[in-house]
């Protein structure tokens, strides 16, 4: 195995935007990882809900080994065969009727704030383009998508921040109905269930009553399912679960498997809103990544139907170790945020990392969990064991 100080000293020229921990990983499998020294770790965090399927799901690795034999790239210039094909299978999936692919999660939100904005232009005139999105959102780190979101220390440093952007309360209905006064908005966008900002899931009746709102006035609704998409919560799209559905949404991470593919689907409102010109991403959609794309979905169609299942035994394994420092637990599926008191949360995850669990901090107390969709039970149970052990030891 190759010396970590020596992997580390590689980095020297890569700018210091992350606080990366003191691991090397070189090597993954399933739910497990494996560190520069020969280490082995589990994987509660899949590459922040990355590796949906796991590490070097050997399906996965014959469907894109085999695609880079045949066709990387071309750009959107031609037609290539995976593309046409994913679209089909993620508007059956979603109910959606159009989709566009890009390469990451902020470049969809980024997408889609064009869109909406084109939507109302297109058909209410230049004044109508303000975006409404909640307080504790997180959209992403590109300009609009980082003023997009909800949080005010994401709001440093940047500044001029994009116009256009309004933020209110979440589950705070009348909040929410008190900006039809304004007459200037033309979609609200949201997370199903807020991820960065603490595993918060919005409460089903706000959405519904959130939902009716959007069609009175004729604002587009918009779910971020970047995190919560590709079965994360136990269904294909989070907002199956809260009874309502968008006008459009936008998905990332878990899509691909660890190929960077994003993109935003259109429901049959917004069809013909967009046109040749209007919107562009030089890799998205590349033959290679929608097979990749498409590997996940085959994989995960089996497997979905036991998500919620897992995180249901995750929530109760927890419950069942009487640990003070745990105030709660919330979340869906395998999409999993406990909150935590008497230990810093980020100290937390550099504990478990330390003792062989990969996990994630979010917002400012929760530590959250998310594991590949594929885990099985025994990997679950040695993860929290390392959980339970650590947080005893920190008692």
């Amino acid at each position: 195995m190759e010396n970590f100080n020596e992997i580390k000293e590689t980095y020297n020229n890569i700018l210091p935007t992350y606080a990366r921990y003191p691991v090397a990983f070189v090597k993954g499998a399933g739910s497990r990882l494996w560190d520069s020294t020969g280490r082995e770790y589990i994987d509660f965090a899949s590459g922040i809900g990355v590796n949906s399927v796991g590490h070097s799901h050997p399906e996965w690795v014959r469907a894109v080994t085999a695609q880079a034999g045949l066709l990387t790239h071309v750009s959107n210039l031609y037609y290539t065969v995976p593309g046409g094909i994913l679209a089909k299978k993620l508007c059956e999936l979603s109910g959606m009727t159009g989709a566009f692919f890009c390469n990451s999660g902020a470049e969809a939100n980024e997408g889609i704030i064009k869109a909406a904005r084109k939507y109302s232009s297109d058909k209410y005139g230049k004044n109508r383009h303000t975006i409404i999105t909640l307080e504790g959102s997180f959209h992403g780190r590109t300009l609009a998508a980082l003023t997009a979101t909800g949080q005010d220390k994401f709001h440093k440093h940047f500044h001029p921040f994009v116009q256009g952007f309004r933020y209110v309360p979440a589950n705070d209905f009348a909040a929410l109905e008190a900006q039809a006064k304004s007459g200037d908005v033309c979609a609200l966008l949201i997370e199903p269930i807020q991820g960065e900002g603490g595993i918060n899931p919005l409460n089903e009746e706000y959405l519904q009553k959130a939902a009716e709102l959007c069609k009175k006035n004729d604002w587009l609704l918009i779910a971020d399912e970047v995190q919560t998409g590709v079965g994360r919560t136990g269904t294909w799209f989070a907002f199956r679960q809260f009874g309502i559905k968008p006008d459009a949404l936008t998905f990332a991470k878990g899509i691909a498997g660890g190929m960077p593919l994003g993109g935003f689907l259109l429901g049959e409102k917004m069809q013909g809103v967009l046109g040749a010109g209007d919107h562009g991403a030089t890799y998205g959609g590349n033959p290679l990544c929608c097979t990749a794309a498409l590997a996940v979905l085959e994989i995960l169609e089996p497997v979905l139907p036991s998500v919620k299942e897992k995180g249901e035994y995750i929530r109760e394994k927890i419950t069942a170790m009487n640990l003070l420092q745990v105030k709660e637990i919330r979340g869906m599926g395998l999409m999993i945020g406990i909150k935590i008191e008497g230990i810093q949360h980020t100290e937390l995850v550099a504990k478990l990392l330390e003792a062989g669990l990969v996990s994630l901090p979010a917002g400012t107390d929760v530590l959250r969990f998310l594991p590949p969709l594929t885990i099985d039970t025994n990997d679950i149970d040695a993860g929290l064991s390392i959980f339970e052990k650590v947080m005893k030891a920190t008692h």
